[in-house]
């Protein structure tokens, strides 16, 4: 045979991962059609080398065969992404003008104030009131009525307008690339609709066991919130133990997070391990025959299913239900099973499923520290030696904590931009508490012991109390680390480099590694120093707000209407000056005058850096000025009424800002007569935001 049977799934997942990643980069029609041509003959290929392997004497072309076979995976990738992207379907929705479309709700709600999200599969679209089959998935944001708000829940069919809008592109530096997180999911349209704007027709016409498996949790849910009364210690255990999304404080999320425990927070491995360990002691007493062995090994995996399914089949509780079950089906039938051939399996499964999976961080980070328990985490447990039992499973599981965290580090700072220093201390601390939070909040559900309700609300408080005196001590967490994808290239690289060196004691390893270390490091100087040196001015592009920040080394001055607690801030301008390294914000507003070294704003003007703004509202008169000024901008906010040739005689400008205060029809029209004086226009809604440097 060309691939031994222990690590076939590791062999093929590699090239089954660049086919996914190649097709889903060069999505078309006509690649699908190649690929699926070369897929089949070399399908046929293969399946006639197997079946003649004998008569062909195939040992003897080993390499080109596995050639045959990683080329026949790699195709296999590119087919099964094309095959699943909506969009290149001929029957995807926006391919038409619909009407109307028919849905139904494939994920479970979300409210945030009066807005619920979620997930449709459109299966109609009505034009002229004739039905069409249609396919695709859509992203909806409701505005909800107050007085009369609608109750929706996964699988019900609704009939709404379709009132839908290709996903936006990220707009500022840094913003999150919402347009490629949904992508990842193989959405690429949303729709905001208000109430009156939809009917429901049915319910429960989504996938019957998802649908049972979230009314159950949504039961449990409601027992957990009858019994605790702290709002943060019922959140933490319904997204601990159900893996149902409440609505957790910021500071505790970042407490969390800043201590390298935000795992805990997701349902996952360490979670269905829990569990297992659990059974596996209750059901000990049937090791003691044949039959009551296979009998046990049923019902932990049936239980262990059960438990994913309560969950709502959560990716990462999926991909440890799946591992668990292959390792104990392993066992039980005595067969020789490669931990990382199983985890190949898992993945390959997971992947031909839904290939989008690929680009999901769960599904990253989960693999990666499963990977590193196996393969680090043996290596870094025979460092030391303890003969005192209890100090040999401290250190084991700080082996477990340095093996997970190492084999996640560069993508962890890549998306997270932070590393959690004390993670050792804070996962020690949350060990066994989170052991017997899990134990006890099941026995709570299950038991219906709710007597120790109270206790069960302590010790979460207690977590909570504890994860967040750990991220307030000095130096808890090196945070605002953004890695270029260079940097991170090289980052990988130096820990694969170093692994090896450690592992096989080779120096020109060690050396390697440490040349492109110092390589990271140079680079992370560089972008430091030229930090304290930069100059620049960026205009937001916002939805509503309006926003300018004034960059002078680290320091800026923010020109807006939004505060430091405001979501937009949050979500547009913060990571831009995050990345830039600013340490120090000086908010003001329109009306404010301020003057420092470099910036002076008065009267409606501002100079910065010897740049010449006119800032112009509705309340402004050009008539104002005593005699014809010249500018380098005009920023036009909240809908003046001026018109543009009048504002050219009366001032000489080269460009013209208009931010997203504007209504629609005045940005149109400003638009419009600044391009007929030819004009640059800056228009800061649904547009790229404007970067001027001054260095």
């Amino acid at each position: 045979m060309i691939f031994r049977a222990e690590i076939v799934f590791v062999k093929i997942l590699l090239p089954l991962i660049g086919g996914i990643i190649l097709g889903y980069y060069l999505q078309n029609q006509q690649l699908l059609r190649v690929a699926a041509i070369v897929l089949a003959s070399l399908s046929i290929a293969a399946l006639l080398i197997n079946t003649f392997y004998k008569k062909l004497k195939a040992w003897n072309y080993k390499k080109p065969i596995a050639s045959l076979y990683y080329l026949l995976f790699f195709f296999l990738g590119i087919f099964l992404t094309l095959f699943h992207t909506n969009f290149l379907r001929k029957n995807y929705y926006a391919h038409k003008q619909y009407h109307q479309l028919k849905v139904w709700i494939n994920s479970e709600p979300q409210q945030t104030n009066d807005i619920l999200r979620f997930e449709v599969a459109v299966t109609d679209g009505y034009l002229n009131n004739v039905a069409e089959k249609c396919s695709g998935n859509l992203l909806i944001a409701l505005k909800v009525d107050s007085l009369s708000p609608i109750h929706l829940s996964y699988g019900d069919e609704l009939l709404i307008l379709a009132n839908y809008l290709p996903v936006e592109p990220p707009y500022n530096p840094a913003e999150f690339d919402f347009k490629q997180w949904l992508a990842a999911k193989n959405i690429y349209h949303q729709s905001f609709i208000r109430q009156d704007e939809l009917i429901k027709l049915l319910e429960s016409e989504g996938n019957p066991i998802i649908d049972y498996a979230l009314k159950v949790r949504k039961q449990q849910v409601e027992i957990y919130r009858k019994l605790i009364h702290d709002d943060e210690a019922f959140a933490v255990a319904s997204t601990l133990i159900l893996g149902y999304r409440a609505d957790l404080s910021k500071e505790t999320l970042a407490a969390y997070s800043k201590t390298g425990t935000i795992h805990a927070l997701s349902v996952s491995g360490m979670h269905v391990g829990i569990i297992y360990i659990m059974l596996n002691w209750l059901l000990s007493f049937l090791d003691k025959k044949n039959a009551g062995r296979v009998f046990k090994v049923i019902l932990i995996c049936s239980l262990i299913w059960y438990y994913s399914l309560l969950t709502g089949f959560s990716p990462s509780v999926l991909r440890s239900a799946i591992m668990l079950t292959a390792f104990i089906l392993a066992k039980q039938f005595k067969r020789s099973s490669n931990s990382y051939n199983i985890v190949a399996f898992t993945a390959f499964g997971l992947l031909a499923y839904n290939p989008f999976l690929v680009w999901d961080v769960g599904f990253q980070l989960s693999f990666l520290a499963v990977f590193g328990l196996i393969y680090y985490q043996p290596k870094i447990y025979k460092w030391c030696y303890f003969k005192n039992k209890w100090l040999d499973k401290l250190w084991g599981t700080v082996a477990m904590s340095l093996a997970a965290q190492l084999a996640t580090l560069p993508l962890s700072i890549y998306y997270f931009h932070q590393f959690p220093v004390y993670f050792i201390i804070s996962n020690l601390f949350i060990l066994i508490p989170i052991t017997i939070l899990m134990y006890v909040g099941i026995a709570i559900l299950l038991l219906k012991v709710h007597f120790i309700a109270p206790a069960f609300e302590w010790l979460i408080v207690f977590i909570n109390k504890g994860l967040k005196w750990i991220s307030e001590l000095p130096y808890a967490g090196i945070t605002e680390i953004w890695l270029n994808k260079w940097q991170l290239l090289l980052l990988c690289l130096f820990m694969i480099l170093l692994t090896i060196a450690l592992i096989q004691y080779k120096k020109k390893y060690l050396l390697s590694s440490a040349i492109i270390l110092l390589v990271i490091q140079v680079t992370f100087a560089y972008q430091k120093i030229m930090s304290t040196k930069q100059q620049e001015l960026i205009f937001f592009s916002l939805r509503k707000n309006y926003a300018a920040a004034f960059i002078d080394g680290n320091e800026s001055i923010l020109l807006t209407d939004l505060n430091s607690t405001d979501r937009n801030f949050e979500f547009f301008v913060k990571p831009a000056l995050d990345q830039k390294q600013v340490k120090t914000i000086q908010f003001i507003n329109w009306d404010t005058d301020f003057q420092s070294q470099h910036f002076i704003k008065k009267d409606h003007q501002i100079n910065y850096k010897g740049k010449q703004f006119l800032l112009i509202d509705e309340k402004f008169n050009a008539k104002k000025l005593s005699q014809k000024h010249s500018f380098d901008f005009l920023w036009m906010h909240n809908n003046p009424r001026q018109k543009m040739e009048f504002l050219k005689e009366e001032i000489e400008f080269s460009n013209l800002i208009l931010d997203a205060s504007n209504k629609d029809y005045i940005i149109a029209k400003f638009g419009q007569q600044a391009d007929s004086l030819k004009v640059t226009v800056h228009a800061l809604k649904k547009r790229k935001a404007v970067t001027l440097k001054f260095n």
